[in-house]
């Protein structure tokens, strides 16, 4: 393990990162990038709005509800032998997709996607944190977390340039080309796999209550947006949500072997973590959102135009959450995930000049450098506090529940979009946006200064001392995205 990031990384550590950025890479890219091919698609199988939500949405609900499952798998199994499982049958389900005749079919190929993909994000991420340590591990998390979360900026982009030259497929299709690129390299980690400890069981109850709980939540938020709170399709998953996961609770607490151990919340970093995980996400996907639809069918910029106009901060991300994720693990994670998203705020309020005509490089591109700044020193340090926080044995489970909280999040965040910018999408109704953006970027900010404690000098990673509440965190790095 290297724990000195002036030390050039071994062959082993760039396999891993490597690994763990393109499978977490295409599984986030995924649950946006469709978004632009809608109306193609609506075009060529038909079903009008119902079938382009669920294209969208089945993937995110499979993937929203079975997370925490597979973070729990990752732990039993291995985070390599998950990640071949999550790997393969996402190749296989982007090619279902791309080869869909009609749109129940799609839907159908998006939901084993999103199925799939749940196995990527929590078994990457995990990998990291086993083969890395100390500043070296900060690093590798901020590489990790820029492309992990450029990946939601990109999206667009991709998206757009996809349906403009080829066709809405190509968005599917292309998902072989970086699986079977990482495969050999995956392969030959298999050894890193620890033997399942004996005795050990995965918790079936647990699993299965875990499902209905999430499940039924997002279900819930999902259909919401079409159907409104009264439908009974709505409040009736919701209550079966809510009453999953208070079930869910009640066994963790009580059965010898939880899937998800509920002491990793009496760990200050990793519940503070959490709770500024689910303002500062919910405010990226709020924001993002209504920016994205402002600029096309309000400003009328391109699919392509609407991609290139967000880029300046994925491209900003890239650039700086490495150095930043080397400085978060010298200087500890509390002051960047406090002026991080400071910043951010900073940045969405400066679209609060955006007006008609559009004038891009008067009115957005400004904001989208602050912005970008602003998240780039946000993301690897949050992501560093809360796995750096938890044993590296529970990595797969801690990284799960930080990306449940963060998907979980941003889809509260988009179902309530529509009461902060009118039924139409306006210049009003951006500005709107902008600054309950501005606000929860700030709650982030506030809940990181108050809860978030830098690891003392030589205390070890895994965060035990939090128990307590003293206000010492324990180790070095890791997980949102």
């Amino acid at each position: 393990m290297s724990g000195n990031p002036a030390t050039a990384m071994t062959s082993l550590e760039k396999r891993v990162l490597y690994v763990a950025i393109v499978a977490s890479f295409i599984a986030f890219l995924d649950g946006s990038v469709v978004n632009l091919a809608l109306p193609a698609i609506s075009r060529e199988l038909g079903g009008g709005l119902v079938v382009q939500q669920w294209v969208v949405d089945a993937y995110l609900l499979t993937l929203g509800a079975l997370i925490l499952v597979a973070g729990s798998l990752s732990d039993q199994f291995g985070r390599v032998r998950v990640l071949q499982w999550g790997l393969a049958g996402f190749t296989l389900t982007s090619v279902l997709c791309g080869l869909a005749w009609n749109g129940e079919s799609l839907i159908v190929a998006r939901g084993l996607q999103g199925v799939a993909g749940a196995l990527l994000v929590p078994s990457s991420l995990a990998l990291i944190v086993t083969v890395f340590s100390g500043q070296a591990q900060s690093a590798a998390i901020g590489r990790w977390s820029a492309w992990t979360s450029g990946a939601i900026v990109a999206a667009p982009l991709l998206g757009g340039v996809s349906v403009d030259v080829f066709t809405w497929r190509m968005i599917f299709f292309l998902n072989v080309v970086p699986a079977a690129a990482v495969w050999p390299a995956l392969r030959r980690l298999r050894e890193q796999d620890l033997e399942r400890a004996p005795g050990s069981t995965v918790d079936i109850t647990g699993t299965v209550l875990a499902v209905i709980g999430l499940g039924g939540i997002v279900y819930a938020f999902i259909e919401r947006g079409s159907l409104g709170w009264g439908s009974p399709q709505v409040w009736l998953p919701l209550g079966l949500g809510v009453a999953g996961l208070v079930a869910f609770l009640l066994h963790e607490a009580r059965t010898p072997a939880p899937m998800m151990p509920l002491r990793l919340f009496t760990i200050r970093n990793f519940g503070w973590g959490n709770i500024a995980t689910m303002v500062i996400y919910g405010a990226l996907s709020l924001g993002f959102f209504v920016l994205g639809l402002y600029l096309q069918q309000v400003a009328g910029l391109g699919a392509t135009a609407a991609g290139f106009a967000l880029l300046p901060s994925t491209l900003i991300l890239l650039l700086l959450s490495a150095r930043v994720g080397t400085l978060s693990g010298r200087f500890g994670p509390r002051w960047f995930m406090t002026a991080g998203p400071v910043l951010c705020a900073a940045g969405f309020l400066m679209l609060l000049g955006v007006g008609l005509p559009l004038d891009y490089f008067a009115q957005v591109f400004p904001g989208m450098v602050v912005f970008g700044i602003g998240l780039a020193v946000t993301v690897a340090p949050l992501t560093a506090a809360i796995l750096g926080a938890v044993d590296p044995e529970e990595a797969g489970i801690g990284s799960a529940v930080n990306n449940a909280v963060a998907r979980i999040a941003g889809l509260v965040a988009i179902a309530f979009a529509g009461l902060i910018t009118g039924p139409v999408i306006t210049t009003a109704g951006l500005h709107a946006t902008a600054a309950v953006t501005a606000a929860l970027f700030l709650a982030g900010a506030a809940a990181s200064a108050v809860g978030i404690r830098n690891p003392q000098p030589n205390s070890g990673t895994s965060g035990d001392s939090e128990a307590s509440g003293d206000g010492v965190d324990g180790g070095g790095a890791p997980a949102a995205a």
